[in-house]
């Protein structure tokens, strides 16, 4: 088994599970397996995936209450989605760049394969609900800067690690304060997973830094201009507080970066 192909087939695959156990037996063959740095691929801009859920614009996603059993299942499908679209990003990130170092194409499969594992928890998550993935509209918001990117390792690394997951680190505490809140046994088992998620989330945020910086240094450019020019050149979504500071200093964010966060209104 050759990796970089065989993300590249598992990122083709529409259905969920099928792309889940793909994911699954790569990592499980990886120590194993070939990497063929220099393997070249026709580039479909989008990934496989399901007919469902429905994409529309991130102002069209209803909102509902967490304290109804529809709207804890609502919230839980926006995350479920959100993982299956970061194994997907992961996947990419293996099988689109080619001519890096080895190391850089085995941690990316570790991502794809950990994502792999928070989609399948949130699914068995949604069933135990009486719900499942696809159930609930969703937008794309994370694949298109995925899209944007897709001819630009350095403008990757810098946007889909550092800044569009790194907002998950930011994100996921408030979520579990509102689901303690509502207290349901439902609502508790989803704080755990959310838990395990944002654990693995910060590993797979210092795997972006990492590389951001050893591209940054092959390239010559300085790693603090790039990221805001990159922020503007592809519409970045803008960063708004809170920011988990633990977090990101864990995930390899430099205090300087930290300092030049947006700073709460007052």
């Amino acid at each position: 088994m050759e990796i970089r192909h065989a993300a590249y087939a598992a990122f083709c695959l529409c259905d969920p599970l099928e792309k889940v156990r793909a994911v699954m037996a790569l990592a499980r063959d990886a120590d194993h397996a070939t990497c063929d740095v220099a393997l070249q691929f026709v580039s479909p801009t989008e990934p496989g995936r399901p007919a469902k859920p429905i994409l529309v614009g991130p102002k069209e996603v209803p909102k509902r209450s967490a304290y109804t059993a529809q709207g804890h299942a609502a919230l839980v499908h926006s995350i479920a989605h959100i993982e299956f679209n970061a194994i997907n990003l992961a996947l990419d990130a293996v099988w689109r760049f080619a001519h890096l170092p080895q190391s850089y194409y085995r941690d990316w499969l570790r991502v794809a394969h950990e994502e792999a594992q928070h989609f399948s928890l949130l699914q068995e998550h949604l069933q135990q609900c009486g719900y499942r993935y696809g159930d609930f509209v969703a937008h794309d918001g994370l694949w298109t800067v995925c899209a944007d990117t897709q001819h630009d390792v350095l403008a990757r690394m810098a946007l889909i690690p550092r800044t569009m997951e790194a907002r998950g680190l930011d994100a996921t505490p408030m979520v579990q304060t509102k689901l303690r809140k509502v207290g349901t046994p439902q609502a508790l088992q989803a704080v755990a997973i959310l838990e395990l998620i944002l654990n693995e989330e910060v590993g797979h945020v210092a795997i972006g830094n990492q590389w951001y910086h050893w591209l940054c240094a092959q390239h010559g450019v300085d790693a603090a201009t790039y990221y805001k020019d990159a922020t503007l050149r592809y519409r970045a979504p803008a960063l708004k507080p809170p920011f988990n500071i633990p977090a990101r200093l864990q995930a390899g964010f430099t205090p300087e970066e930290i300092a030049d966060l947006p700073q709460p209104r007052l």
